[in-house]
Order: C-alpha cells, then sequence, then structure tokens
C-alpha cells in the first residue's frame, strides 16, 4: 500500500467535499431558489426539481464525470456514489432527525412518495440485470420523474386535506454549532469565512446576479466532482481497494453530510417530517435523474460518433448494495407507519443498520 499516496488522496477529497459543501448551499441552492420565483413554480414542484437539483448537484455531477472520465471504465463509481448516497439518506439522515426529536408524518405523502421510491429502485435493478443500459431504459427514468412532478403537482387536489410543509430554507450556515466551544467556532467562522470570500469572488452575490451565481457554481461543482473521481480512483488504486466500494462508502457520506446537518436542525424545530420527506424525495431524483441523464447523455454522444448505442455498468458491487437500498425502504416504510412517527428507538435503529452496512461493505460483504 502506497501510504503518502493514499493519505494524499483522502485529503484532497475531504477538502473538495467540504468546498463542494459550500458552494452548494451557499450559492447553487439560493440561485436556484431566485430562479424557481422568477419562473413562479409552485412549491412543492419547485422543491421536487429545482431543489432537488441543488441538493443532488454532486451526485449529479460525480456521475457525468465519471462516466467520461477516460473510456468510461470507471461509471461504477458515479453509480456507487448515488446507491451509496441513497442508502445513507434513508438511514443516518432519517435516524439522526428522529434521534434529533421525532418526527410526525402524514401517511398519504409517506405512502406517495415510498411507493415511487420502491418503483425507482425497481426500475434500477432491472436495468442492472444484464449490465448493459439501452436508450429506452435511460429515457424510462426521465419519463418516470417527469410522471412523478405531475403526481407531486395534483397530489392537493386529489387529496384536498394534504397540506404542503411550509416552505423553509435552512443552508449549512445555519447549522447548530451550540456544542462547539469558542476557539473551535472562531475557527470555523474564519475558514467558512475566507472560503466563502474566495467562491464569491467568481460566483458573485446572489441578489446581484443569480444567474450568474448559477453557472459559477455548475462550473465549481463539476471541476470538484473530477477531482473526487480521480481521487477516488488514485485512492483505491493506492489502497488495493475497488474505486467503487469507496464511492458507496466514504464519497457518498461526504457529499450527502451537508445534507444530513441541515435535516438535523430542522427536525430540532419540530419539522423531522420534512427531514424525512426530503431524504425520500432526493433519492427519487438521484436514482432516476441522476443516473437517467447521464446515461442518455452519453448514449447519445455514443450515436453521434457512431459508437456504442449503450452504456456498460459493472454491477457485481452495485446490484447487493441496490437490494440494500430496497430493503432499508421497507423497514422505513414500517417505522413510519406504526403510529405515524418515527421515534427515536427507530432512529438508532436505523443508524446501527448503515453501520452494519459499512462495515459489510468495506470487509468484503
Amino acid at each position: 500500500m502506497d501510504i503518502i499516496t493514499a493519505g494524499g488522496s483522502l485529503l484532497i477529497m475531504l477538502i473538495a467535499i467540504y468546498i463542494l459543501a459550500i458552494i452548494t448551499d451557499e450559492y447553487f441552492i439560493p440561485s436556484l431558489d431566485r430562479i424557481s420565483h422568477f419562473l413562479n413554480l409552485p412549491h412543492n414542484v419547485a422543491g421536487a426539481s429545482l431543489m432537488a437539483v441543488g441538493s443532488s448537484a454532486p451526485e449529479l455531477a460525480i456521475a457525468l464525470t465519471a462516466l467520461f472520465h477516460g473510456s468510461g471504465e470507471h461509471s461504477d463509481v458515479g453509480i456507487g456514489t448515488i446507491v451509496g448516497s441513497a442508502v445513507f439518506n434513508i438511514l443516518v439522515i432519517t435516524g439522526a432527525s428522529a434521534l434529533a426529536r421525532p418526527a410526525k408524518v402524514t401517511l398519504s405523502v409517506v405512502i406517495r412518495d415510498c411507493l415511487v421510491y420502491v418503483l425507482s429502485i425497481a426500475l434500477l435493478l432491472f436495468t442492472f440485470l444484464d449490465g448493459q443500459i439501452h436508450p429506452m431504459e435511460a429515457f424510462s427514468f426521465l419519463f418516470f420523474y417527469i410522471a412523478y412532478l405531475v403526481i407531486l403537482y395534483k397530489w392537493n387536489s386529489w387529496f384536498p386535506d394534504t397540506t404542503d410543509a411550509e416552505e423553509y430554507k435552512i443552508t449549512a450556515s445555519n447549522t447548530d454549532k451550540s456544542n462547539l466551544d469558542d476557539e473551535q467556532r472562531t475557527k470555523l467562522a474564519m475558514i467558512n469565512h475566507w472560503t466563502s470570500k474566495g467562491l464569491g469572488f467568481f460566483a458573485g452575490q446572489v441578489e446581484q446576479s443569480y444567474l450568474r451565481v448559477f453557472l459559477v457554481s455548475i462550473a465549481v461543482i463539476v471541476a470538484l466532482s473530477w477531482i473526487l473521481v480521480k481521487c477516488v480512483i488514485v485512492f483505491g488504486d493506492a489502497t488495493a481497494i475497488p474505486p467503487v466500494i469507496v464511492a458507496l462508502t466514504l464519497l457518498a457520506a461526504g457529499t450527502s453530510a451537508p445534507d444530513m446537518i441541515s435535516s438535523v436542525v430542522v427536525a430540532r424545530q419540530g419539522r423531522g417530517d420534512m427531514a424525512v420527506a426530503n431524504a425520500v424525495g432526493s433519492n427519487i431524483f438521484d436514482i432516476l435523474i441522476c443516473l437517467g441523464l447521464p446515461w442518455l447523455i452519453a448514449m447519445g454522444i455514443g450515436m453521434l460518433n457512431g459508437g456504442q448505442t449503450f452504456v456498460e455498468v459493472g454491477t457485481a458491487d452495485l446490484l447487493t448494495s441496490t437490494l440494500v437500498l430496497l430493503g432499508t425502504v421497507f423497514v422505513l416504510f414500517i417505522f413510519l407507519y406504526t403510529e405515524r412517527t418515527l421515534s427515536r428507538i427507530e432512529g438508532g435503529i436505523l443508524i446501527a443498520m448503515y453501520i452494519i452496512y459499512v462495515l459489510w461493505i468495506w470487509l468484503g460483504g
């Protein structure tokens, strides 16, 4: 094992993930918020579309860069990040939110989102069967997500007693730092200040030019995602650990950590239902758009260049994790269905399940 190479690539990954969290929370999501207001989108549609793009932008960018890295032999890194992130969202984000404060949920919304989520995973499993993604399969992912948006848009008219969650914008800058001492808070504030100032020099201010912030944010997210994919490959080569395993665990947890912090803050304020809904809704976007769109783009480029019209994916380390993902949604649904509440005990069970999952993955399944 090359300890220096492994340590260096791991350090760069952590720095890139940190900057990725700042650019996403403080620039990209606020610019999308302005765009949704400009387009006058309903809150539920905006949350499931533009806001989902914001929270899932790192995963989407990693999937794209991994797919086009080299000859596409590392496309499973992008898929692994998305599948691993989905497992993290269901088990850790909802579990940590419940530990912060038990969440009461609306049954009809839980049934809606969990049903769509299960169907999304089933579609993913179906496409993994032969290890190849064909155009109609990729297109079906996008079509299914459009259908989901239509369902969201019509939901209140179908179920008048169901009310949208109160619009609530929260970023990493709102996170609770009460457990940190004064010196730690000062250091963290200084790091955040200079990092934000450096990014703000190029991006500008959201209030003045949200389109510029939007475009610059995309460029930075893509650049950081390319660095992350490169580091995962280098780390895997140096440690003899398959890059997809690193993506399923380390990279997936890193890109989802900001969402976890925000969800815990929301839960502490008595909005645990929002944390649960956002975790499931984000996973639907990750599977249907963050996988379907890159595959469709890759096949479109292949057709234009006279190459192959399908995408090959290495599913050996992904199929079992996808099955685990399917199991987690059933466990979550059972917990939510009982008394319409996700308790602290159930939250602890979810987090324990994630720890077991990570150990199982790293020890070779």
